[in-house]
């Protein structure tokens, strides 16, 4: 019993320690980092010319999963080079600000973030 204790205790530990891992992301300044991403990411319908693949709404996406993405992208373990030329200049904390945009905005995010004008 002493055992199964112990290993509690350090499955509670290391959780606790990988939960604050990472930044907290910052949805207002997602926002205007995500401008350049609601090009294709918030446009209803569009697809990518070459190749012709619908592109994915990313809004109400789980902030973890926009990241991990976005790491992949920049790491080049995703292969699409529009995605990877955006990702490989984000910082992980600019990541995580755009992933808590696009989590908090829901599955259509505010057309005002595609307007990189004014608001800065």
């Amino acid at each position: 019993m002493k055992k199964l204790s112990i290993l509690a205790v350090v499955l509670c530990t290391a959780f606790i320690g990988v939960a604050q891992a990472h930044p907290k992301g910052n949805p207002a300044r997602g926002r205007k980092l995500a401008a350049t991403c609601m090009g294709c990411h918030g446009i209803k319908g569009y697809t990518v010319v070459y190749p012709t693949y619908h592109v994915p709404k990313v809004g109400g996406q789980h902030a973890q999963y926009i990241v991990n993405a976005l790491k992949e992208y920049k790491d080049g373990k995703r292969s699409f080079p529009t995605m990877h030329a955006q990702a490989s200049e984000l910082t992980t904390q600019q990541m995580w600000d755009i992933a808590a945009f696009f989590q908090a905005a829901g599955k259509h995010p505010p057309a005002g973030a595609q307007n990189s004008q004014g608001g800065q």
